[in-house]
């Protein structure tokens, strides 16, 4: 069977930015399980992934429009520490959930300036490529109830 729309899909990869750095790997690990045609991965990955089947092996280079974007300097800001109230130790590199202009997301403090607090909303791979070294373990078809949910089920999934 190969990869297509509304199959689930498993996989061991391993990825590495440009300079080689492993970033994330599943080998070792449980495979990573998705439903595919539903966004539930990278739009490159997935692309990359179309009408594999079962044993397949490739490497891909996936770019950053079709990873986590590009970097936004609108998505960086300098806000007042006020906005952190009741949260007694403001460090670098810490994340919080918020509000940002593409919907919910995560902000990562990059700096601190007395009562400035510059803030970044880009997830902390945009304007990266990602090197993906994959393999297809699986490939079923979805159930009627992954399909219309968008997304596999399966362990602590409370469908």
């Amino acid at each position: 069977m190969q990869v297509t729309d509304n199959t689930a899909v498993s996989i061991h990869y391993t990825l590495t930015d440009d300079t080689g750095a492993e970033i994330d790997s599943t080998v070792g690990e449980e495979p990573l399980v998705y439903l595919h045609g539903k966004g539930n991965i990278i739009s490159g990955l997935e692309k990359a992934l179309n009408d594999k089947k079962v044993g397949d092996k490739f490497n891909v280079r996936i770019e950053p429009i079709d990873a986590y974007g590009e970097l936004s300097d609108e998505m960086v800001q300098v806000v007042s520490k006020e906005m952190f109230d009741g949260i007694d130790t403001l460090e670098v590199g810490m994340q919080f959930h918020a509000d940002v202009n593409t919907g919910s997301g995560v902000i990562t403090i990059t700096k601190i300036d007395g009562n400035d607090i510059t803030i970044d909303g880009n997830h902390p791979m945009a304007g990266q490529a990602l090197n993906f070294d994959v393999e297809v373990v699986a490939v079923r078809p979805a159930t009627k109830d992954e399909a219309a949910h968008g997304h596999i089920h399966g362990a602590g999934c409370h469908h």
